[in-house]
């Protein structure tokens, strides 16, 4: 009878082991915090053991926050969502994992916001595929040398600063200058080119921005862009990750074999969203009140943007970061930090734009470290002569002020930058195809506008276009294959176009 009872007893200790395991694999321990106090865009929390600095939590069951400072007893989370329902008590949960936003194909052509959500009126998005806002910069073992270029439809750009797929090209000038203009313009240039472009707004006002999405949508540019918006009347927080998240929805493209403009408007404002939120996570300030990493957090930004070689996708982000100046002073600290990670500048001068010569690009204070490798083989020939003819131009324009009177050499190099500054004017979404372009330039180094009256220019720039497109479509292929124009058919371009001004 006893032997009987320990057998049984120990037929229910195996039971009950085997059950409590059962139990505990389907067990699943979840760390819950508490929100303690609530500062503007902080939140303050406590009841974390465990958890990671930049790790995405969420508050009150459906508000998103990131941790970013950890301490003993506390933790500070950044808010990204507008609310004022989050109160003292609110339970906060872990997701295990950073913040990730929604990538691929169906984002094109819709406006969202730097979380992922939809802000047009077309419906929620379908998402496939996500990936992390922050993610560390590719290798440079599988980067592709800058050397093909984007086409901007500018002259001024694709003649003197020329951009290459992979490159960062800086924007940065006074409020009003045309910087967003430009930056549309290159947008609109890329329809037909097979590149994706994301317009990020960072800090704009709503009115602003709508203006925007609505010109993309009258010129069909839609089809191709994505716009990520973070406005003026959003959360710092918001607007400090809204750059990471439309970077790596480019990355998707990007790793995917696609070509992708990506346009930053703008980091000056980006940087001030992230000084309001170090100064409420009372991070020691510096310079202008800004915190010690103000510079990374840009270049770990910038640095994302590059080429592809063809094995690990070949594709590539182009980015074009626009900044802000006061005063025309480039030497302030955020233009001077971003040109300092950048691949060039591309500056906007206040006198420029007053005296109407637009795009109001300074040429002595922009430039572009990839410079001809980026060209076209029938751009760069054309455009060596132009630069040493501007050079020269500007180099005596301010001499000729205080002189009555020029020899015959000095007049004609003077009398030819004219000529070429008025053909470098170009108005808004007035973008020229490159062949275009550089049938014009040849008209220039061959003296062919010396003699053209200022009034008749336009007249005679149309003239070139028609007569590129329609009589030289050879000439245009062999540019666009970049191979070399030979002489012959330059001189023949050149005599077709006199015989017609005669």
């Amino acid at each position: 009878m006893h032997n009987l009872v320990e057998q049984i007893i120990d037929d229910l200790d195996i039971k009950l082991e085997k059950a409590i395991s059962e139990i505990s694999d389907k067990l699943i321990i979840k760390e819950v915090g508490i929100v303690v106090e609530v500062k503007n865009s902080i939140i303050i929390a406590s009841g974390f053991s465990k958890i990671f600095n930049e790790e995405c939590v969420i508050i009150s069951g459906k508000f998103l926050g990131i941790v970013t400072s950890l301490d003993e007893n506390f933790i500070k989370i950044i808010l990204l969502n507008k609310t004022k329902k989050i109160k003292i008590g609110d339970s906060i949960q872990r997701t295990n994992k950073s913040f990730s936003v929604p990538v691929g194909d169906n984002l094109i052509g819709r406006v969202v916001d730097g979380l992922g959500n939809p802000l047009d009126d077309l419906g929620r998005i379908k998402i496939h595929h996500k990936l992390p806002a922050e993610r560390p910069a590719k290798p440079i073992m599988q980067r592709s040398p800058v050397n093909v270029p984007i086409e901007t439809g500018s002259k001024i750009i694709d003649a003197f600063i020329p951009i290459g797929m992979g490159q960062r090209e800086l924007i940065l000038g006074d409020r009003q200058t045309g910087k967003t203009s430009i930056a549309i313009d290159v947008i609109l240039n890329q329809k037909g080119k097979n590149v994706i472009c994301i317009y990020c707004a960072i800090g704009q006002k709503d009115s602003a921005v709508a203006n925007v999405i609505e010109k993309l949508k009258v010129e069909k540019a839609m089809d191709y862009t994505v716009v990520v918006k973070a406005s003026s009347n959003e959360l710092s927080g918001h607007q400090f990750i809204a750059p990471y998240s439309a970077t790596s929805m480019a990355e998707y493209f990007m790793e995917n074999g696609r070509n992708v403009l990506l346009i930053y408007d703008d980091l000056t404002k980006h940087a001030r969203a992230y000084r309001e939120l170090s100064l409420l996570l009372e991070r020691s300030p510096g310079r202008e009140a800004f915190p010690g990493d103000i510079f990374y957090i840009h270049s770990r930004l910038l640095e994302r943007s590059t080429r592809l070689k063809d094995e690990f996708g070949g594709g590539s982000i182009t980015s074009l970061p626009i900044v802000e100046t006061e005063l025309g002073n480039m030497a302030s600290y955020i233009p001077t930090n971003i040109i300092s990670i950048t691949d060039g500048q591309i500056y906007f001068s206040t006198d420029y734009f007053q005296k109407g010569l637009l795009p109001a690009i300074e040429i002595g204070k922009s430039i572009s470290r990839v410079g001809h490798q980026a060209h076209l083989k029938a751009y760069k020939a054309v455009s060596q002569k132009l630069s040493v003819a501007y050079s020269q131009f500007k180099e005596l324009e301010m001499f000729s002020k205080f002189a009555t009177k020029l020899d015959e050499y000095t007049g004609q190099i003077m009398k030819r930058g004219k000529k070429l500054s008025e053909v470098l004017t170009q108005g808004r979404y007035a973008m020229i195809p490159t062949a275009e372009q550089i049938g014009i330039f040849l008209c220039i180094n061959n003296g062919i506008f010396d003699d053209v009256e200022t009034d008749e220019m336009v007249e005679v720039e149309n003239l070139i276009r028609k007569t590129i497109v329609q009589e030289f479509s050879s000439m245009i292929k062999t540019i666009m294959a970049n191979e070399e124009l030979t002489d012959f058919v330059i001189n023949e371009f050149a005599e077709n176009i006199r015989g017609k001004l005669s």
